[in-house]
C-alpha cells in the first residue's frame, strides 16, 4: 500500500472518534506493508489524557508483536504527533512516522519541536509529512466548526 492509501485508512479510523466527542485523529502501525494496529483518539471516551490515537496504536502493535520494540514499523497519523506521541515513537524505536496535517501549536515532528531528528535523543527516525495533509486538516477543521456551532 502507498502512503496515500494508508492515510485514507487512518482518516476512516479518525472518523470513529467523532461519535464519542473525541478529536478525529486516526493512527496506524504498519509492518512490512500490513496494518497491524489501527486506533483513534479516545481521551473523552476513556477520560485518559494519554489516549491519543498514536499511543493506542503503538500499544496495540507492541502487544500484537510481543515486544516493546517497533524498529521495523511505520506509524501513520492524520495529525502531526505531539511531544507525548513522538516520545513514545522514540522509546518504541519506531522506524518512520508519516503524518498528514501539521500541528502548528503542539507538533513535535517539525512544527514546534523535532523529535524525529534530535541528536540528543537515543533514537531518531525518518519523518514524512503532509501526506493528504489538506484532507486531514479539513477533517479536523470540520469537527471544530461543528463543535462550536452546537
Amino acid at each position: 500500500m502507498e502512503y496515500d492509501d494508508l492515510m485514507r485508512v487512518a482518516l476512516a479510523e479518525a472518523e470513529l472518534a467523532i461519535p464519542h466527542g473525541d478529536v478525529p485523529v486516526g493512527a496506524l502501525v504498519v509492518v512490512e506493508g500490513e496494518v497491524i494496529a489501527s486506533r483513534h483518539n479516545e481521551r473523552q471516551l476513556t477520560t485518559d489524557p494519554s489516549a491519543h490515537a498514536e499511543v493506542l496504536a503503538m500499544r496495540d502493535a507492541c502487544q500484537r508483536l510481543g515486544t516493546w520494540r517497533l524498529d521495523n514499523a511505520t506509524l501513520i497519523s492524520t495529525l502531526e504527533p505531539c511531544t507525548m506521541c513522538a516520545g513514545v515513537a522514540v522509546n518504541a524505536r519506531i522506524q518512520k512516522v508519516v503524518f498528514g496535517a501539521a500541528d502548528l501549536e503542539a507538533g513535535a515532528l517539525g512544527s514546534v519541536y523535532n523529535f524525529g531528528v534530535d541528536p540528543r535523543l537515543r533514537h531518531n527516525f525518518e519523518v514524512e509529512h503532509n501526506v493528504l495533509g489538506e484532507e486531514c486538516a479539513e477533517t479536523l477543521k470540520s469537527f471544530f466548526v461543528n463543535l462550536r456551532s452546537s
